[in-house]
């Protein structure tokens, strides 16, 4: 795909050094910032789970307990895969093609992570061997758990208004067709099918045989999470984003 390049200023390799070491200092700052809200991240109080979360994986039926295989950590991020859609969400399926090269790396580092979806398993592991997926991936269908963690939303909760990312948001509207080149229409679904599942990640711990919720973060929160927007911050251009995802399911793109 070619892009059109806008006008850009241009200068000499002195000029350029110059700014970017200018630059490096930020970056820096923003390094040291970023250091500084990990630190707060793991001085959160931990929240007691009581609720039995069931689970339904690769080996049948398991607990929250058991999704940590026998680790200290576990990480979940909630990727949208709704029980009416498709296929998942193309920007989770975008984001989790990034799972398979770091979940074993997590898994010997007391770490287990999961992706966890609202969908029925045989669909999940359909979808799972179609995008050459190895990372564990698990249904919470017949669950509180995407509910209890704001990532999933009733017709009710809809049609009142919900909390999303710490917020309170506005009630849909009855009817929110979609286009078929939009998030949702991706997903062969309208909007507000669409928008009962939200995208997330929660991390939680075991200690002393309890198990601790000890973080969540939703929406732009994850952008850390989505390997391909870091490099693409990186890149002369930027995002380069406009209108609608300009991305697909891997799969979907063809040959190279």
């Amino acid at each position: 795909m070619e892009t059109t390049v806008a006008p850009h200023r241009t200068g000499t390799r002195e000029e350029w050094l110059a700014e970017r070491i200018d630059l490096l200092k930020a970056e820096k700052e923003l390094s040291r910032k970023g250091d500084e809200l990990t630190r707060r991240r793991m001085d959160l109080p931990w929240v007691k789970v009581d609720k039995d979360y069931r689970f339904e994986t690769c080996q049948g039926e398991e607990s929250l307990e058991q999704l940590f295989r026998g680790r200290s950590q576990l990480l979940v991020y909630h990727l949208m895969f709704g029980p009416d859609y498709t296929a998942p969400c193309a920007s989770c399926s975008m984001i989790a093609d990034g799972f398979n090269g770091f979940w074993e790396h997590l898994y010997h580092h007391d770490v287990m992570l999961w992706a966890v979806s609202r969908a029925p398993y045989d669909r999940i592991k359909a979808h799972k061997q179609t995008a050459g997926w190895s990372f564990p991936w698990a249904s919470s269908s017949g669950s509180d758990f995407n509910y209890d963690y704001f990532v999933g939303f009733t017709d009710a909760q809809q049609s009142q208004g919900y909390e999303y990312n710490f917020q309170e948001k506005a009630a849909l509207p009855a009817e929110m067709p979609s286009e078929p080149d939009s998030h949702a229409g991706m997903c062969g679904v309208d909007w507000r099918t669409f928008l009962k599942d939200m995208p997330g990640m929660s991390a939680f711990v075991m200690d002393d045989g309890e198990i601790y919720h000890t973080y969540s973060t939703y929406g732009r929160g994850v952008d850390i999470l989505w390997g391909a927007y870091q490099w693409l911050d990186r890149a002369p251009l930027g995002r380069n984003e406009s209108g609608g995802p300009w991305w697909k399911r891997r799969y979907e793109y063809g040959a190279l």
